[in-house]
């Protein structure tokens, strides 16, 4: 993950309404609480920064509960997933998923061949129902582009070199050490650049 620059949060939640829009037509819209989760998030402390993704950092995001849309298999428990075990949960399922989780799995189909836009991550969970079970609470943890990383890295589009756009709430170090299970012992690297899976400051700024 490359760290670009600190950003303020007007310019995070611009750029979220831009490419969501809340009154976007259709049936399973839910940018409406992706804007309320960035919103969470833009309490934790630490800021808001502009990164770079490789297809390695995405696959080690930690997904919150997801119960696919309304279907019925669930693809994330309520202790969580990364992005890569979620997807590969899709894989091994296959059209049994597909046919259990019809309206999850039509936006996996539509997002495919989607311009990459912006994904949102926080540091730490958001205060949440969905995220308050998580056995992850430190590293990167999903706020809002489940459906988009599911769908980039299912059609194997990902970038193997750090070139997707995100937005990062909360301090880069935190997310520098491999994410932490709830009640371990492990504790944050300090004193270098912010790392996962080979992070680098790419520049400076503030917001």
């Amino acid at each position: 993950m490359e760290i670009v620059t600190a950003v303020a949060y007007a310019e995070v939640h611009d750029a979220y309404l831009r490419d969501h829009p809340i009154d976007r037509a259709h049936e399973a819209n839910s940018n409406m609480y992706g804007e309320q989760n960035l919103e969470r998030a833009d309490g934790i402390p630490g800021g808001w920064w502009r990164v770079r993704l490789s297809r390695a950092d995405v696959l080690g995001i930690m997904l919150p509960w997801h119960l696919s849309e309304g279907g019925e298999l669930e693809l994330v428990p309520r202790s969580g997933l990364t992005v890569g075990e979620a997807a590969d949960r899709i894989r091994a399922a296959g059209a049994a998923w597909t046919a259990a989780n019809p309206v999850c799995a039509a936006k996996l189909r539509l997002l495919r061949s989607a311009p990459f836009t912006p994904v949102y991550l926080s540091t730490a969970p958001v205060d949440h129902s969905d995220y308050g079970d998580l056995s992850v609470r430190a590293g990167l943890i999903h706020i809002d582009g489940l459906h988009r990383m599911l769908a980039w890295e299912l059609a194997g589009r990902l970038p193997g070199r750090a070139a997707l756009d995100g937005y990062l709430a909360g301090d880069p170090e935190a997310a520098a050490t491999p994410a932490r299970r709830a009640g371990s012992a492990g504790s944050a690297r300090r004193g270098g650049p912010a790392r996962v899976g080979g992070a680098r400051r790419t520049g400076g700024g503030s917001a």
